[in-house]
């Protein structure tokens, strides 16, 4: 089972989905131990899959940390709050949390794009 650690210690992620906001980037940074690598990549293949089919996805990729890191993180575009939120209340998607690696901490967090003038526009 999946433990979860709040990314920003003032605001939960349960309190980021009561948040109507458009579009929405998901950043989840996943800590495993280095046996568990291979079971951790499998079950978040099946994440990933079980996602591309919802309403309001968009794209989602994963990535690892080098030099023989066990750290992982995901990044994922949402059209929504609203449509995350259904995702991952979804009774199929909660029930698969049981598939990773025991030693799986997650930290799942939401972000909005910010404009920086001359460096990035939205």
């Amino acid at each position: 089972m999946v433990i979860f650690v709040e990314m920003d210690e003032r605001v939960t992620l349960v309190e980021q989905t009561e948040q109507n906001v458009s579009p929405v980037i998901l950043v989840n940074k996943f800590n495993v131990k280095p046996e568990e690598d291979e079971w951790f990549l499998e079950a978040w293949a099946t994440d990933a899959s079980f996602f591309k089919h919802q309403p309001g996805f968009v794209s989602t990729q994963l990535h690892r940390g080098i030099g023989g890191s066990s750290v992982f993180l995901n990044y994922a575009v949402w059209e929504s709050t609203e449509h995350f939120k259904r995702a991952i209340n979804n009774p199929e998607f909660q029930s698969g949390l049981g598939k990773y690696p025991p030693s799986t901490v997650a930290s799942p967090h939401l972000f909005k794009k910010v404009s920086v003038p001359g460096i990035s526009e939205e």
